[in-house]
């Protein structure tokens, strides 16, 4: 779990795959490695929670960050 101002998000990771999710919200987003060259990408969907604290602009900031922060921690992309 990564905690960034007050906000918790769960970082998993599943194969080549980042899933960032916020817990007690629907918001999810998954980010994968793409090749030539390697980058961090996020997939078309991204779920958003209309009710939810914090807009999905926001989650999506944050999940960004946090999806960078764990692809450094696993050095997939050098």
């Amino acid at each position: 779990m990564v905690a960034d101002e007050g906000t918790a998000l769960d970082v998993e990771v599943e194969g080549t795959s980042i899933i960032v999710t916020m817990p007690g919200t629907c918001f999810r987003v998954t980010y994968f490695i793409s090749s030539d060259p390697p980058t961090l990408t996020q997939s078309n969907v991204l779920v958003t929670d209309a009710h939810a604290d914090i807009s999905s602009r926001q989650f999506e900031t944050l999940a960004w960050e946090a999806a960078n922060a764990k692809e450094r921690e696993l050095s997939w992309i050098v």
